[in-house]
């Protein structure tokens, strides 16, 4: 800890803000799973005395204007889902949960957009807009678990980015708790063009490093009338040469990944290389553009096969669920991006991975950090990057987990400079030990 106070006198402290006494939690408390996230997300040395769960954004603010005027260090979470991604925070004295700041502000049918507070769940929000026929185009890790805010603070897009693009391109404003306790809001229910930071792209992404995101509001898209995927596997060349015939066609897929042939083999879709594209529209534009893909995949001599229903909606779990999974806790798990037509070279190299066919982002579950080496400097040959998400913490005292080597570091400091003088938020988790 950054401070000699014993840890009671921490819980105390907040205790006083939050009101109820179930709402501090001491380190020793705290169950073995929660404490094992928190673990992996901090650099070795002494626990965090608790963790503080507020229940409004107001307590929220007095909690980090307190930890603020004792430069205690605070490491932000929602349901620790996505604790373990990124840099090793140091030296933390507190974690500060949203995971009771969940309510529904407002929810503007009409106008396609909603408003709720960061520790909502992003099943639960996603149930209640499909009662209005509605949802977030968002395809997050772990999205039992996951909250909104903790998304935004990771930029955890998914597939759906094919067609509906990043999380800043679904946010249309945000409010959150500055270093010092006091609230500020960007943005609102329309787009707006502003002089200066545009803060929902720099709070995007930022683990935490910038403000506690408190609330959030985004546009939404309505349910489609009908789904379908195609699963094409086969050779490289034959995977490669379908990828770029979809990216040049007018077909609009919402879904559209390369995947490497050990989860093609672990998801039982066949042998080779992988490509999945899912279309969701009206039936009959769903049935056309499925059977055009089929017909592109039989030319080339590729195995093909389309889902619906119920076999659809479960091979996009077992996928999701089958490309974080990891088997031993020696895996490492990566972000990737890579020009998109040298995704099937980067496949080709390792077991298990997914690249989106649009954009070049992807995930790599890799052994190693020499592996990870290796193939951060292959991505870094074809103009990409390699970020590491989750790995054992001996791993990441070890390697630089952002691998970044362009020009913009000083920048991203005098940023953190004066947002947080401090350094209580995050301290070390994001590029560079900011």
């Amino acid at each position: 800890m950054s401070n000699d106070k014993p840890q009671g006198v921490y819980a105390s402290y907040f205790a006083s803000i939050v009101g109820e006494e179930n709402a501090v939690c001491l380190w020793e408390n705290i169950e073995l799973g929660q404490q094992k996230r928190i673990q992996q997300a901090i650099a070795s040395g002494n626990p965090p005395s608790c963790i503080v769960y507020p229940r409004s954004q107001q307590q929220l603010a007095a909690v980090i204007a307190t930890a603020h005027s004792n430069n205690w260090r605070v490491l932000p979470c929602g349901n620790s889902s996505k604790l373990n991604w990124g840099g090793l925070a140091k030296g933390i004295d507190v974690v500060v949960s949203t995971q009771r700041i969940n309510q529904l502000i407002e929810h503007a049918v009409g106008d396609l957009t909603i408003t709720v507070e960061a520790g909502m769940k992003f099943s639960d929000l996603q149930a209640l807009l499909a009662k209005s026929r509605q949802f977030l185009a968002l395809d997050p890790t772990a999205p039992e678990l996951a909250t909104i805010g903790g998304i935004v603070a990771t930029g955890d897009t998914g597939s759906l980015r094919q067609r509906y693009g990043s999380v800043r391109d679904q946010l249309l404003g945000i409010t959150f708790v500055r270093a010092d306790g006091q609230v500020t809001k960007a943005g609102g229910r329309v787009v707006k063009n502003v002089a200066g930071y545009d803060l929902m792209k720099l709070l995007t992404g930022s683990y935490g490093t910038l403000g506690f995101i408190s609330q959030l509001t985004f546009r939404l898209y309505p349910l489609a009338e009908a789904s379908g995927t195609v699963v094409l596997t086969g050779t490289a060349e034959a995977v490669s040469q379908a990828a770029d015939i979809l990216r040049g066609s007018g077909l609009t897929p919402v879904q559209a990944d390369l995947l490497s042939t050990k989860l093609v083999s672990s998801l039982g879709l066949g042998e080779g290389l992988g490509l999945i594209a899912r279309f969701q529209s009206i039936s009959e534009s769903v049935k056309e553009q499925s059977n055009r893909v089929l017909e592109v995949g039989q030319k080339l001599g590729l195995d093909g096969a389309i889902y619906v229903d119920g076999d659809e909606a479960s091979l996009w779990q077992r996928l999701q669920e089958r490309i974080h999974y990891t088997a031993t806790e020696s895996v490492i798990t990566c972000k990737i991006g890579v020009l998109p037509t040298a995704a099937v070279e980067i496949l080709t190299q390792v077991e298990l991975g997914l690249i989106h066919i649009g954009s070049g982002l992807g995930l790599l579950q890799l052994e190693g950090k020499n592996q990870v080496l290796k193939v951060r400097d292959r991505t870094q040959a074809h103009r990409g990057f390699l970020t590491i998400l989750e790995a054992p913490v001996a791993v990441k005292e070890q390697i630089d987990v952002w691998g970044y080597t362009e020009n913009a570091l000083p920048l991203m400091r005098r940023i953190k400079e004066q947002f947080d003088s401090k350094n209580i938020l995050s301290p070390g988790r994001f590029v560079g030990g900011i």
